[in-house]
């Protein structure tokens, strides 16, 4: 495009709030995923978008992070997760903002109802609660022997209860006991985590909130070091070492997102865009950390698998 053409074109400004550091593999990872969706629909950083990021975005950081977004005033801003939109809702109800994996949206009040938002927010929901049980029964699955599960969960947020609710009407029926560690600090779910080891058939389920991937490397090293068969939400998990993980395709929902960006500075408002629903699920099973902890992995499972990390 000849220079005078590109001079004349409007900088569109768009925030982007993520819940990770900025140096973050994962969030690198689901941000150049963004950027490429972006730029297939036509839009380029520092030709015709400017793009303004906070990142580490949770508790008191998430607040203040909202608080700068928002000032800056943005033209739609992308919110990684509950942890990232909530504060973001509280901050401003008109600034558009599209959310990605958020699971509950309804319950934690971020939108009316997932067919018709209603407000200035709108989004990518990134499962039902009962998905939390198939992970338990997938543990069952690639560990027979298995009678425990600690729970990795964030109880003060609405996924987390939700989740956990889930796995809790699945145990019995499977013969499982179940208890939670709650993931609020790395001490605690080092403490809770050592605790739980001490006694044997146990295993390990990861719930998905922005705090477990905050303390991501911990809890693969911690399901490593004593030998427990863990179940992760998210792919990421698998790929830093995790066993195996069950959840919907992140990735391709942050790419999914441009489209929502893209229709809202073109005009469109959130209240009118329905929250969708996944639409991509991947099964990740890590052989090299199954063999490290002497698990075999059932042919079955092994069959379903979307990705076999040797």
């Amino acid at each position: 495009m000849p220079f005078a053409a590109r001079a004349q074109e409007r900088l569109r400004r768009v925030g982007v709030m993520m819940s990770v550091s900025a140096d973050d593999t994962v969030g690198q990872v689901r941000n150049a995923a963004f950027l490429q969706g972006l730029q297939q629909l036509g839009w380029t950083v520092g030709r015709n978008v400017r793009i303004d990021y906070r990142w580490a975005g949770t508790g008191d950081a998430a607040r203040k992070h909202a608080a700068e977004l928002v000032a800056l005033a943005p033209e739609v801003i992308l919110a990684a997760g509950s942890q990232a939109t909530a504060p973001l809702l509280q901050t401003t109800r008109t600034v558009p903002i599209v959310f990605v994996h958020t699971p509950d949206p309804v319950g934690a009040g971020l939108v009316n109802s997932l067919a018709q938002p209603g407000g200035n927010a709108t989004g990518f929901t990134q499962f039902e609660y009962g998905i939390a049980g198939k992970w338990l029964e997938l543990l069952k699955q690639i560990a027979p022997n298995a009678t425990r599960a600690a729970v990795v969960r964030d109880p003060a947020i609405t996924a987390g209860i939700g989740q956990w609710g889930a796995i809790q009407a699945v145990a019995p029926t499977i013969g499982m006991q179940v208890v939670p560690v709650n993931v609020q600090n790395t001490s605690e779910i080092e403490r809770a985590i050592v605790d739980f080891a001490r006694a044997a058939n146990g295993g390990m389920i990861v719930t998905g909130s922005g705090l477990a991937i905050v303390h991501l490397n911990l809890l693969v090293k911690l399901a490593a070091r004593h030998k427990l068969p863990a179940v992760y939400y998210e792919r990421s998990f698998a790929a830093a070492g995790g066993l195996i993980s069950y959840g919907t395709d992140l990735v391709d929902q942050y790419r999914q997102a441009a489209g929502y960006v893209d229709r809202i500075l073109k005009g469109e408002k959130p209240a009118d865009l329905p929250v969708q629903a996944p639409t991509k699920y991947e099964l990740v099973i890590n052989l090299k950390t199954a063999k490290a902890i002497g698990l075999e992995i059932p042919p079955s499972v092994l069959a379903r698998a979307d990705e076999v990390i040797e």
